[in-house]
């Protein structure tokens, strides 16, 4: 048994946890029928009323809300409250088309506090912690959310946001930082710049990160438990939702538990929509049922996870989601195979002297897609002879064809010659889509 924030919620049964999003759920659906011309229009057109919804065994019959419904009401079109009753606006970053713009009344920013210190200190997080922030700061949501859960929990937090890695590093050793949160791949820069620094990981304090906000695998975790001397733990959010927080890991790390006293999930077929059984992987959806400025009802994540109910050994009884393997529009289909960025990583991070920096350039040559993966080898074998880097490359090409079924032309890099990312990392060029 660990730890928790707040175990009336963390540890209830399950009926008390129905009863509760039940009763959340049919006053939140009412709230935003009065308030929100768009749900009232979408549920008069599913011949849907408030009525309707009187549990959470209701849910299925109300329409779901994606991604460019958010971007045909931008901004405020699915506010459910007065402008004036909001403190503070987060944006997602806009690069495939307009922002998506949430809100938050005080009181949404006391659930997110929260949930962030829900996370916290299921990652072992106490009062006595120095919290590092790295996650970027500003209309991100990432920053400020986790920002606000070390605070409730008391905790020292330093805010040093992304960049400027050299200083990053200098930190952890002069404040004595304990935890800290970031982007998986911003972490493996920062583990690569000590090692050119000559700073070992005895050197630092830390003791546990909380990595989100681009997807990354077991082998990433066990690279970077390894070179930074930390416990790593998962951590879900999105900004449409509330940000960091929506789910997280406990000692166990089979899952993420999910708040789900606020957030309500289920998984879906994302072909036919079809609600799923736990245990079967498909899209994840969520309902907000406690949220007051932009409670979403429904919300398709393109996110591709499975839900499990399987006893934990923390004693929380929160429903988990198993480490999503990947999203729905990251997914590649090539020569007719679906691809996940994500089965690459794992099947480069098992052959030994790749490095866990690599690029996926995907393109179409006379009617043909070809797959090429760019991956960084260690000094010590960029260094060694020909004939153990024809070793590693064969090594790699049969790695990757074992897990996604398809070959792949692999090209060698020197170390440090692929692109740093210090926030989400983009692996994927996709060329083809400049030719359709």
């Amino acid at each position: 048994m660990g730890n928790y924030y707040d175990k009336a919620m963390e540890c209830a049964t399950l009926y008390e946890m129905e009863s509760l999003q039940s009763f959340r759920l049919s006053q939140t659906v009412r709230r935003v029928y009065e308030n929100v011309p768009f749900y009232r229009d979408r549920m008069i057109e599913q011949g849907v009323t408030p009525d309707d919804i009187k549990s959470v065994a209701d849910l299925h019959k109300l329409p779901f809300v994606m991604k460019q419904d958010l971007r045909d009401t931008y901004p405020y079109g699915l506010f459910a409250v007065p402008l004036e009753d909001v403190v503070r606006l987060h944006a997602s970053s806009g690069t495939t088309g307009k922002q998506i713009v949430v809100g938050y009344t005080r009181n949404d920013l006391e659930i997110w506090n929260d949930c962030a210190a829900r996370a916290l200190v299921a990652a072992g997080g106490t009062k006595a912690d120095f919290m590092h922030v790295s996650y970027g700061y500003g209309l991100f949501t990432g920053g400020l959310g986790v920002h606000g859960g070390a605070e409730k929990l008391g905790m020292t937090v330093i805010p040093v946001s992304t960049g400027n890695t050299a200083r990053q590093i200098n930190i952890f050793k002069d404040f004595g930082s304990t935890l800290i949160c970031w982007t998986p791949s911003y972490a493996m820069f920062i583990a690569e710049t000590m090692r050119d620094m000559g700073i070992t990981k005895d050197q630092i304090k830390l003791k546990a990160g909380l990595f989100g906000a681009e997807p990354w695998t077991q082998e990433m975790r066990v690279t970077l438990e390894e070179m930074l001397g930390l416990k790593a733990y998962d951590i879900y959010g999105l900004t449409e939702i509330i940000g960091p927080g929506v789910s997280f890991e406990c000692e166990e790390q089979t899952g993420m538990h999910i708040c789900e006293d606020h957030f309500i999930p289920e998984i879906i077929d994302p072909d036919t929509g079809k609600v799923l059984p736990l245990g079967e992987q498909g899209e994840l959806v969520f309902t907000c049922i406690s949220k007051e400025a932009f409670p979403l009802l429904r919300y398709r994540t393109r996110d591709i996870a499975v839900l499990s109910r399987e006893k934990c050994s923390c004693g929380r009884t929160l429903i988990k989601m198993l480490k999503p393997k990947g999203r729905t529009d990251d997914m590649l289909i090539i020569r007719g195979v679906n691809v996940f960025p994500s089965q690459i990583e794992t099947a480069l991070l098992s052959v030994a002297g790749s490095e866990p920096f690599y690029h996926i350039n995907v393109d179409r040559i006379n009617n043909n897609d070809t797959l090429e993966i760019e991956v960084e080898v260690s000094e010590a074998m960029f260094s060694d002879t020909i004939k153990s880097m024809e070793d590693i490359e064969n090594a790699i090409r049969v790695a990757v064809e074992s897990v996604i079924g398809i070959g792949a032309k692999i090209t060698m890099c020197e170390p440090k010659t692929l692109k740093r990312f210090e926030g989400k990392a983009a692996h994927v060029t996709d060329r083809r889509k400049l030719l359709d």
